[in-house]
């Protein structure tokens, strides 16, 4: 069973780095993601768990103007 969570994580960051390319995301934009990532974090495989602190990292290079 996929985990939905961790889908729900991987599309907040995705969608938040196409945004910022964009121009059009703010600091909560950024904090629902980093959410996103934490409430994944309870149900993950040690894989998932993994492929969400790079979801993080991502998150944390990129600077909000």
């Amino acid at each position: 069973m996929q985990n939905n969570l961790f889908q729900q994580a991987k599309d907040a960051v995705t969608q938040f780095t196409s945004n910022l390319a964009g121009g059009g995301t703010n600091e909560q934009d950024k904090q629902a993601a980093q959410n996103a990532i934490q409430a994944a974090m309870n149900d993950a495989t040690g894989e998932e768990k993994q492929q969400l602190q790079q979801l993080q990292q991502q998150l944390e290079q990129n600077k909000l103007s």
